[in-house]
C-alpha cells in the first residue's frame, strides 16, 4: 500500500527498492521501539478512558499538535527530541506533515547546511530565487532548496534529459560517493551524451556555468540525503507520537517510560518531563501496579519490573494472587500468600525500599525491621505443616495468638534523605522526590548546562554543548575516584548528579588540592569548567573553580502587614535572628507602606530548616520567603 502525504504518492514499489538498496529496510530498533510505544499508549488509553484510538486515522492537520511541536518541548517525540531538533522545530514552526518531512530530511550532516536557506525561504517565499526557471516547479515545495533524493532525480531528468532509470544511477552514485561515476555523469548532465540518449542541460538552453553550479549542489546534498518516502514515513510516526503526547499525555508518557525501563538516565529524563507537564509519578505498588508503567487516574504508576531483583515471574505471581485472593491487606498477608518461595529476603526488602508496599499498614522502616522475622516464621510453619505436626500456634487461644503476632516496633519512618537513598538503591532513580528538589530554583537560575547537554546525539554526533567552552554545572557529588598521576600527585574523577542525570568532572592535581575538603559524598556544588566532548557517548567537564550550594548568596525576606505589625513583632524577630549566624542578608518588607529595609551585615543569618520553621511559626509561612541570588564563581 503506497503512502500519501498531502496527496503526494511518496512510497511506491520503486522507492521501496531504493530504501532496500540504502539499507533502510533493515531492522530499525529505534523505529520499532517507537511503534511499540504507540501501540502501548493506545492500549493504555483504552484501559484508562475506554476510548478506542485508530492511530492510522487521526487528524493529521491538528493545529494544536503543530503548535505544541513548535514550542520545542518534544521529549519522547520520535526523531524530534534531541536538543538540536528541539531548537530547529522552534525555528521551523511546522504546520503540516510536509514541513515535518522536510525538517527530518534536513537535520542531518550535509543537508543541515541548507537549513538557514530553507528557513529564509519558508519565512519569505518572495525572496526565493532559482538558478534557472526549470528548477522552480521542482524546488518550490521546499522553498528553493534540494531536500530529497527524488528531487535530484527529477532535476537530472527535467534539466539533463535523463530517463527515470538513468536518473536513479546518478542518485545511487552520489549516495555511495562513486567519484568516477559522478565525474562522468557531470559531463553527461551538462553537455549531454548522444550515444546514451542524454540531451544535457546546454541543449535545453541552460548555461554551462549554471548547470555546473546545480550539479555541485546536487553532489553536496546527495551524499547524505534521505529520499522522501523514508522521511515521510518517519514524519508520520513523529506526528503520531506528538499527537498522543498532546491529547493523552499520561498514557503516552507511561508507554514511553516503559520502553526505556532498563535505561535509568532516560527514565530520569522523562520523569523530569512529566513533572514539567504536571504529571505526578507514583511509586510501584503491589496492589495496583504492573510490570510496566501504568496509568492511575491522572498519574503514572512506576513499573514493578524496574525494581532490582524483582523478576517477571515474581510480578506475574503477584498479579495472579491479586486476582485470585484480592488485594493484599498487610505485610503478613503478602508474605503468607506468596509462599511459593519466589519472595525471598532480597525481593521483600527491595519491594519495601521501592515504596511498593506503602499501600500496606506500617512505615517502610517498620516493615524493614520485621520482614525477615515474618519470612522465617512463614518458612518454619510451612515445614511443620508439611510434616503433619501441630504447631504451638495451633494450640493457642485468640488472646495468646494476638500476642504471638509480629508487631511493628515504634520506630517511625526513615527521614527524607534515607527514603530517597533507598529508592535510588533499588530503582536507580528517585521516585518520591529528589535530593536536589529543595535547591531547584537556585540550580536552574545559575547553571548554563545540564547533564543531558553532555550526551552525544546518535544522529548528529554532537552534544548539546560544544567542545572547549566554559560552562557552569550544578549538582550533588555522588561518586569520587581519586587517582595518582605519573608525577605522584592526586587527581579526582567526580560524578555530579543534577535533576536530570549525571556528568563526570575531571579534577586535576592543583584544583584537587585546593578543593579536596569539599569533595564529600552528597555535597551540593556548582562547578565552573571547560567542556570536553570526545568520542565517548557522554562528554565531561574539566573543573576550573567551585562553589558549594550552601555558600551561594541568598536573601531572607520577612513581610509585615504594616508598621504597627512590625512594631508588635520586632522583639520576637530579633530573638529568632540572634540565634542564627551566617552570610545571608535579611530584608524586612512592610506591605501597606510598600517599604523595605535591608538589615546590616551583623544581622546576617544562616538559612536552614530550623530558622525557617521558627519564623513561619511566629509570622506565618506566607510572610517568609527565601530569594536565591545569582552566583559568581571566580
Amino acid at each position: 500500500m503506497p503512502l500519501c502525504v498531502n496527496g503526494d504518492l511518496v512510497a511506491t514499489q520503486y522507492t521501496m527498492t531504493l530504501l532496500e538498496e540504502l539499507g533502510l529496510l533493515k531492522m530499525d530498533f529505534l523505529g520499532l521501539r517507537t511503534l511499540t510505544v504507540i501501540q502501548n499508549a493506545v492500549r493504555l488509553i483504552k484501559q484508562s478512558r475506554g476510548i478506542d484510538i485508530d492511530i492510522d486515522n487521526i487528524d493529521f492537520n491538528d493545529k494544536d499538535v503543530f503548535d505544541s511541536l513548535s514550542t520545542g518541548k518534544n521529549d519522547g517525540v520520535f526523531q524530534l527530541e534531541s536538543a538540536g531538533m528541539k531548537s530547529f522545530m522552534k525555528e521551523l514552526k511546522p504546520h503540516s506533515l510536509e514541513d515535518m518531512t522536510a525538517g527530518i530530511s534536513l537535520y542531518r550532516p550535509g543537508p543541515m547546511d541548507f537549513i538557514p536557506k530553507y528557513l529564509k525561504g519558508k519565512n519569505n517565499p518572495q525572496a526565493i530565487t532559482y538558478d534557472c526557471p526549470q528548477l522552480e516547479s521542482i524546488l518550490e515545495p521546499t522553498y528553493g532548496c534540494i531536500v530529497y533524493q527524488e528531487q535530484v532525480m527529477q532535476i537530472v531528468r527535467d534539466l539533463g534529459g535523463y530517463t527515470l532509470g538513468r536518473s536513479d544511477l546518478v542518485r545511487r552514485a552520489m549516495s555511495k560517493k562513486k567519484g568516477d561515476v559522478m565525474k562522468r555523469e557531470r559531463q553527461n548532465f551538462v553537455y549531454g551524451n548522444e550515444e546514451e540518449g542524454v540531451d544535457g542541460c546546454i541543449k535545453k538552453g541552460i548555461p554551462e556555468s549554471v548547470a555546473m553550479t546545480i550539479y555541485d549542489e546536487m553532489m553536496d546534498f546527495a551524499k547524505y540525503a534521505f529520499n522522501k518516502s523514508h522521511a515521510a514515513a518517519y514524519a508520520v510516526v513523529s506526528y503520531e507520537t506528538a499527537w498522543l503526547k498532546h491529547h493523552y499525555p499520561v498514557e503516552f508518557m507511561a508507554a514511553l517510560m516503559t520502553s526505556v525501563i532498563d535505561n535509568g538516565s532516560k527514565v530520569s529524563e522523562y520523569i523530569l518531563s512529566c513533572r514539567q507537564m504536571g504529571i505526578k509519578l507514583l511509586p510501584p505498588d503491589i496492589n495496583e501496579g504492573y510490570a510496566t508503567f501504568s496509568v492511575s487516574g491522572d498519574c503514572i504508576r512506576y513499573g514493578l519490573s524496574a525494581i532490582k531483583s524483582i523478576g517477571r515471574n515474581v510480578i506475574r505471581l503477584i498479579e495472579e494472587e491479586r486476582v485470585r485472593g484480592g488485594k493484599f491487606t498487610s505485610l503478613k498477608d503478602f508474605v503468607y500468600r506468596m509462599d511459593g518461595g519466589e519472595v525471598n529476603k532480597r525481593v521483600l526488602e527491595n519491594l519495601i525500599k521501592a515504596g511498593a508496599m506503602d499501600c500496606l499498614p506500617g512505615t517502610r522502616k517498620q516493615k524493614m525491621l520485621v520482614c525477615i522475622e515474618l519470612l522465617e516464621r512463614r518458612n518454619k510453619e510451612k515445614k511443620t505443616a508439611m510434616s503433619g505436626q501441630m504447631t504451638l500456634f495451633d494450640m493457642m487461644g485468640a488472646e495468646e495468638r494476638e500476642e504471638y503476632e509480629v508487631h511493628f516496633p515504634n520506630v517511625g519512618e526513615y527521614d527524607k534523605d534515607e527514603l530517597l537513598a533507598l529508592e535510588k538503591e533499588v530503582l536507580g532513580i528517585y521516585i518520591s522526590g529528589h535530593p536536589m528538589e529543595a535547591h531547584a530554583s537556585l540550580w536552574q537560575k545559575n547553571v548554563t548546562a545540564k547533564s543531558l547537554d553532555f550526551i552525544v546525539d546518535d544522529e548528529t554526533g554532537k552534544a548539546g554543548v560544544s567542545d572547549g567552552i566554559s560552562v557552569v554545572i550544578g549538582g550533588m557529588i555522588t561518586d569520587k575516584t581519586v587517582k595518582t598521576t605519573k608525577s605522584n600527585q592526586l587527581m579526582a574523577f567526580l560524578t555530579i548528579e543534577d535533576l536530570v542525570g549525571s556528568v563526570e568532572v575531571l579534577v586535576f592535581p592543583r584544583d584537587y588540592e585546593k578543593y579536596k575538603e569539599v569533595f564529600t559524598e552528597d555535597r551540593k556544588v556548582f562547578i565552573k569548567g571547560r567542556t570536553s566532548i570526545g568520542d565517548d557517548p557522554q562528554g565531561k567537564v574539566i573543573l576550573e573553580s567551585l562553589l558549594p550550594f550552601d555558600e551561594a548568596p541568598r536573601e531572607l525576606w520577612v513581610q509585615f502587614e504594616d508598621m504597627a505589625a512590625y512594631s508588635e513583632g520586632s522583639a520576637r524577630l530579633s530573638e529568632i535572628l540572634r540565634g542564627s549566624d551566617g552570610s545571608s542578608r535579611v530584608i524586612l518588607y512592610l506591605k501597606a507602606e510598600r517599604a523595605k529595609k535591608m538589615l546590616p551585615p551583623n544581622w546576617n543569618v544562616g538559612i536552614d530548616e530550623e530558622l525557617l520553621d521558627q519564623l513561619e511559626d511566629a509570622f506565618g509561612p506566607q510572610n517568609i520567603k527565601v530569594v536565591e541570588k545569582a552566583i559568581e564563581i571566580r
